[in-house]
């Protein structure tokens, strides 16, 4: 299984940010990468990262919310967060299971 990391608060919020009206989560290929780019984005300093499974993407994502939420696959921790790879849904789910 593929680990991918995204960035929870401890009371449970997931970060995200406003993408025209929809919500986009930043996906990282490994807890390095989102560490550096917690370290450079003063409002991500409150989440961690978590390895995200299918029942945190269900949570993330609840049955119906899939036309709300987007994700994006930050290749760059060093970069702006929005310019990541748009992944889909279904793609992040095949990842998590691979």
């Amino acid at each position: 299984m593929n680990r991918i990391y995204a960035m929870q608060r401890a009371n449970g919020d997931w970060f995200a940010f406003d993408d025209k009206g929809r919500f986009r989560v930043p996906i990282f290929h490994n807890i390095s990468d989102a560490l550096i780019a917690r370290s450079r984005n003063f409002e991500m300093l409150l989440f961690k990262p978590v390895v995200l499974d299918a029942v945190l993407l269900k949570q993330l994502v609840p049955a119906g919310g899939a036309k709300d939420v987007d994700f994006c696959m930050v290749s760059d921790p060093s970069s702006n967060l929005d310019r990541g790879s748009l992944v889909k849904l279904a793609q992040v789910a095949s990842l998590i299971t691979a």
